[in-house]
This record gives structure tokens, C-alpha cells and sequence, in this order.
């Protein structure tokens, strides 16, 4: 049993999505934890505390006093739980708690808790998107809170868009791998690059390279699920993973990937550049379309792009752990070597575009981490989240050592 010994608070707020609820507890009681339920007032009209008390074995809480007068202590409620876990979050309840309001006894106990908090919203499309909402989001995302989804789907207003709330299964995995890995990386700050990046021939074309970002999304949302605050910087083409509640930044070009990462560099302990950025940028975009001469050759005058590793080799500090990728097709464990001495870097993970099945736009990956003590570590053909695990275990031995 994972959860066993682990103390939860659910807590139900009024959304038509709490009919779901009663299956989360059940997963959470099945796998050995001791849950004690929150519902609001109107959580009540979508779901019964008779139901939650049967498959919990505990008393609802509703109000600050049950039923035979006895005070229901928010303080001490708060002070009991391991984990703190809204679900639905409706949009008014979510504001409330980002303003720091408290009309109701589940407020007060998440004004008391302690504990690490995780929110899985759930509301129509238009009310999710809304500017307000979205402020409200940053504001908990702020005080540390998980935000899990929402996920899209189809909704109850007969819509079709995010706002759903995550299926309890998908919370109950978050949960396991809250307990599991929270204090590998708890609050760290982490950094993470991603895909490719695109330099400009003119306003239509471009030059770039077949990065997908499938590696870094991997690593950010391992390094996520270990506790780590992440922030991931991806290049063009690359999507916010609907599942990572970290900071995402879009980037286009060479440049803007070096000054994004300068920006964010100076606070991060933990810096992963899985990036494939140019290595050359061209000297002089046309400010219009190149039209094409009949019969004439076409030259490209390129320019060294910012080389943002070396950079970052030479600014790191003491507490810094800077990790780079090489991705080679010829001497590559030379030229890996090579690249982790002369840009200063803790480990580099080498892959090798002649091995099938890994690389670029690949779900797999076949790596071989090197350390600063030039010792090889390599690893089979895996899934690119299993490599992520990997480099993140390796990190966590390693950082600081």
C-alpha cells in the first residue's frame, strides 16, 4: 500500500464534477490512506456526506458543528493532514482562497493546513479562460499550490473545452507521486530547455532542426512530479504539456532563447539544456520575401548564434548544477567529453543520431550520461519519460556531491 500512514484531506466544493469524488476516495482508501472529507454547502447537492463517510469510515464535515453541537476544529483539521486536495475546485471557491476569504469551514481549514495543497479545477470553458480566473490560478500557483488540469472535454453546459476536472484515477496518480518522490527535488528551482529554435531568412522562411522538445516536456514533468519548481523555456512547435502547472515560456529564435535563459538563470539550482539550439544565425534577414532568380544560386551568409551553455558555464556558482545534451554522429563520446569540459558543465547526457529509435522527433531514447569525473553511465533504449527518470535519479545523486 503506497498511501499507507498518509493522511488526506479531500476537500468538495460545488461543481457537478464531485459526483466523481466518491471514486477518488475509494482509490485513496483502498491504497492504505486515512481520509477525512470536506464538502461546502452546495458540494452537497452533487454528492451525499452518508456516501463519503461510508467509503472513508470517517465523519463528513460540512459546518463548524456537527450535529450534536460538537465544535468541528478547523485548526486541528488542518494541522492533521499530510496532503490537502480540492476537488472539483469551482471557480468561486478557487477566488476566495487566492484572496484569502474564509465563510465556510473548508475554507478555514485551507487557511490552517499546513500541509502541501493540490487543486484540480473544474468549470465551464468561458469561466476557466476568463482573466480573472486565470489571475486567481497565478495567485495559488504562487503560494506553491499543484494545480492538476484541467483537462478538455466535453462539458455540462453542452460545451466543448478546458474546464473539465480530471478524471479521479489522473488525481489519484498525482497523489502517488506526490508521497513517492515529493522530497527529491521539493522547491528546487529548475530549469529546463526545449525544442528547436528558428532563424530567420526572411519573413517567410527559416532555418531550424528537427527537435521535437519530447525530451524536455519528459524532463520538466518528471522534475515537476519530484517537487522541483519548474520552469520550462521551449522553443517553436513545442506545446504546454496539459498536465504541467509550471512556468512556460515560448521562444523563436537563438537569441531569444539566450536572453530568456539569462533571465531565468540567476535563480535556478538545477538547469537542464535540452534545447537544440542553432549554433548559427543568418547575418542579415531580408526584411521581404526572397523571390527566386531563374537560373541563379542562392548564398546564406550566417552568423555564430549566442552560445548560451558556455555562458552559463562561466556564470555558474557553487550551488549550481548545469547539465547539457550532445547529440552526436561521429566521436562521440570525444566530442561529448570535449563539450562538457570546455563549457563547464556537472553531466552530460550524449545520444547519437545512429542509433534507431532515438534522437530526434523519437517517443525513445538511447543516452549515455557523463559525469565531471569522465565516468560513463549508459542506458538502454527507453520511453523518453524512463530516460527523464534516469537523468533526474542521476542528478539527485550527484548535485552537490
Amino acid at each position: 500500500m503506497q498511501l499507507k500512514g498518509k493522511r488526506i484531506l479531500l476537500g468538495v466544493t460545488g461543481s457537478i464534477a464531485a459526483y466523481k469524488i466518491p471514486m477518488l476516495a475509494r482509490l485513496l482508501i483502498k491504497e492504505g490512506a486515512e481520509v477525512k472529507v470536506l464538502l461546502t454547502t452546495s458540494a452537497a447537492d452533487f454528492v451525499t456526506p452518508h456516501t463519503l463517510s461510508v467509503i472513508t469510515g470517517n465523519p463528513v464535515y460540512s459546518s463548524f458543528y456537527s450535529h450534536d453541537g460538537v465544535w468541528n476544529n478547523h485548526v486541528e483539521l488542518g494541522l492533521w493532514a499530510d496532503l490537502m486536495v480540492i476537488a472539483p475546485a469551482s471557480a468561486h471557491s478557487m477566488a476566495k482562497m487566492a484572496h484569502g476569504l474564509c465563510d465556510n469551514l473548508l475554507l478555514s481549514v485551507y487557511l490552517s493546513a499546513r500541509c502541501p495543497v493540490m487543486l484540480a479545477p473544474a468549470m465551464d470553458a468561458d469561466m476557466f479562460s476568463h482573466p480573472a480566473t486565470q489571475e486567481n490560478l497565478k495567485r495559488l500557483k504562487k503560494s506553491g499550490h499543484e494545480i492538476i488540469g484541467p483537462g478538455t472535454g466535453e462539458l455540462a453546459s453542452g460545451l466543448t473545452g478546458w474546464g473539465r476536472m480530471e478524471e479521479p484515477e489522473f488525481i489519484f496518480g498525482k497523489i502517488i507521486l506526490h508521497f513517492s518522490f515529493q522530497k527529491d527535488f521539493y522547491q528546487k528551482k529548475v530549469l529546463i530547455t526545449c525544442g528547436p529554435t528558428r532563424e530567420s531568412i526572411d519573413p517567410v522562411r527559416f532555418l531550424s532542426n528537427r527537435s521535437s522538445g519530447k525530451m524536455g516536456i519528459a524532463l520538466a514533468l518528471e522534475f515537476e512530479n519530484r517537487g522541483g519548481d519548474v520552469t520550462l523555456i521551449a522553443g517553436p512547435g513545442v506545446q504546454k504539456p496539459e498536465s504541467f502547472s509550471g512556468k512556460f515560456i515560448s521562444v523563436e529564435s537563438a537569441s531569444d532563447m539566450y536572453q530568456t535563459c539569462m533571465e531565468n538563470f540567476p535563480d535556478a539550482e538545477i538547469i537542464i539544456m535540452a534545447a537544440a539550439v542553432a549554433d548559427f544565425t543568418i547575418a542579415a534577414p531580408a526584411k521581404e520575401k526572397i523571390k527566386k532568380s531563374k537560373g541563379e544560386s542562392f548564398i546564406l551568409n550566417l552568423s555564430p548564434a549566442p552560445d548560451i551553455l558556455s555562458e552559463m558555464g562561466k556564470k555558474k556558482r557553487k550551488k549550481q548544477f548545469l547539465a547539457g545534451f550532445a547529440l552526436e554522429s561521429n566521436n562521440e563520446l570525444k566530442n561529448a567529453v570535449n563539450k562538457l569540459e570546455k563549457k563547464n558543465l556537472d553531466m552530460i547526457v550524449l545520444n547519437s543520431i545512429n542509433d534507431a529509435g532515438a534522437g530526434f522527433e523519437s517517443d525513445s531514447n538511447k543516452i549515455t550520461i557523463i559525469g565531471r569525473s569522465k565516468k560513463k553511465n549508459s542506458f538502454p533504449l527507453k520511453l523518453k519519460k524512463e530516460v527523464a527518470k534516469d537523468i533526474a535519479d542521476y542528478i539527485k545523486k550527484n548535485h552537490h556531491a
